[in-house]
């Protein structure tokens, strides 16, 4: 794409910390004890930096990798399993942590394929959500922000790997 850079910022850190204190507060009041979180590498490893760090008493972690774009701001459709896990899921209550859910397809891939593995229970936290690009119905029980369907970058979330180190999330545009 040519020459993309971040414009507006949407998020600000402030906001973003405020919204992941309080996603950290809901689910540790739904798992009090033992919670393991699954996060979805590489966009979601800030997010689920700060999550762990506002929550209280034992909490394992463990980390996947998908795929489903290639190199551009739209999802492929097709997604594929980079890097499984390294520790087992059989009656463990789980949370995958996600950084962005789009078209819902990567996230409904995820929930398949760890449903599958006998969790005790199985919840998800997205720090975004676009609903208007869903394709999927796909269930998301924590929510940090819902957002128009724009190509943003930050706080993880990256653009041909640049601009996962900006503090807020910002707009992608030329």
């Amino acid at each position: 794409m040519a020459d993309l850079r971040p414009t507006e910022i949407l998020l600000t850190d402030a906001q973003i910390q405020r919204r992941v204190r309080d996603l950290a507060t809901e689910i540790r009041r739904d798992f009090p004890d033992d919670l393991h979180l699954v996060a979805v590498l590489k966009g979601a490893f800030i997010f689920l930096s700060d999550l762990i760090r506002n929550m209280s008493g034992h909490v394992s972690l463990d980390f996947m990798a998908v795929s489903s774009y290639a190199k551009g701001t739209t999802s492929s459709g097709e997604v594929r399993l980079l890097k499984d896990l390294d520790t087992t899921l059989d009656g463990r209550n789980v949370v995958i942590v996600e950084d962005i859910v789009d078209t819902g397809l990567t996230l409904t891939y995820l929930q398949d394929i760890l449903r599958a593995r006998n969790p005790k229970s199985l919840r998800t936290a997205c720090l975004l959500s676009k609903p208007s690009r869903r394709q999927v119905d796909v269930k998301v029980e924590y929510t940090g922000f819902t957002i128009e369907d724009r190509f943003v970058v930050g706080y993880g979330l990256d653009y041909d790997e640049q601009y996962r180190n900006l503090p807020h999330i910002a707009v992608l545009e030329p």
